[in-house]
Parts: structure tokens; C-alpha cells; sequence
């Protein structure tokens, strides 16, 4: 019985995803946002269930950085976490090694080879569709403002694609 939902589940994620990928707004999005930022990755994370996502799409500088497909650690995600990004909060880590972030989080963040970290919202409908992620993994960068103005712009553009606002 397990494996029939899991199964399922992964037959939803992989229409979502095929979904995502012929989005050109989003295809589009999230390659001028990694040329924009100078950026080795920028990621976009699907909540399929309450805190619960995957990586549906991405954009990288390199194949050695694809982290398509991956999960986040549903420990380290909560509704704290997720009030904050229902209030628009955009979170900007410079060095994750000397950041405040759990101990959770920072190991989650290594496995994935992130150095530096930039997170906005994705929100549709008054809810949290999902994130976008801006990594730096081969070296820590320091955020500017308009690194910050410009992810924001760009997970608000994104709420509006097509693949995004009508799931």
C-alpha cells in the first residue's frame, strides 16, 4: 500500500515538474535570474503537502550543482519558518558557516553544497506555493540590495506563470 502512494506521489511530482519545465516564463525566470545574481544555482522548491517540497525545477552553472529532485529536511521546516515566508520575508545568508541558522539547517545546506543563500517566497492565492533559492557553492557572496529587489521581483513574476498560479 506504501509503495501505491508513493508512487503516486512521484507521478504528481513528475507531471508538476514536466509542467514547470515547459513553462517558458519560469524556464525563462530562473535562467536570467542566475545570470542576474552571478549565481552557481537557482532553484524552485514546490511545497506538494504542508512543509513538505521538492526541487521541481532549476537553473545552474554547472551539472556538477543539480540538485533536481531533492526533498528538504521536514524537521528543519516548520509553520515558524513558513509564517515568516507567508510574510514575505526574503532570507539572505552570506557564509552558512557563520550564520544563525539550526545546526539541521547548515548540515541540509552542506549536503546540497551551499555556501551562500538567498530565499524568497513564491506566493499564490494568499498561500505558500513554494520557494526560490538562490546557492553560491563554490565560494561565500556577500548579497547586495539589489540582489535582494531582484529575487523579489522574480518570485512575484513566477506566482503569476501559468504552471504556478493555476495549480
Amino acid at each position: 500500500m506504501m509503495n501505491s502512494s508513493k508512487r503516486g506521489l512521484s507521478e504528481v511530482l513528475s507531471r508538476i515538474t514536466n509542467k514547470l519545465q515547459q513553462d517558458s516564463l519560469v524556464n525563462d525566470a530562473l535562467h536570467e535570474l542566475r545570470k542576474i545574481l552571478n549565481v552557481d544555482r537557482v532553484v524552485l522548491y514546490y511545497f506538494y503537502a504542508q512543509w513538505k517540497g521538492q526541487v521541481t525545477f532549476e537553473s545552474l552553472s554547472d551539472r556538477k550543482y543539480s540538485i533536481i529532485g531533492s526533498t528538504g529536511p521536514e524537521e528543519c521546516f516548520n509553520l515558524e519558518y513558513a509564517e515568516l515566508y507567508l510574510a514575505g520575508r526574503i532570507k539572505l545568508t552570506d557564509d552558512i558557516e557563520s550564520a544563525t541558522i539550526s545546526d539541521c539547517h547548515r548540515d541540509f545546506l552542506r549536503s546540497l553544497q551551499v555556501r551562500s543563500n538567498l530565499v524568497a517566497p513564491v506566493l499564490t492565492n494568499g498561500k505558500l506555493w513554494g520557494l526560490l533559492v538562490a546557492h553560491q557553492c563554490n565560494d561565500v557572496k556577500t548579497w547586495q540590495i539589489s540582489d535582494v529587489d531582484s529575487i523579489r521581483q522574480y518570485s512575484h513574476n513566477l506566482s503569476a506563470a501559468p504552471s504556478i498560479s493555476e495549480l
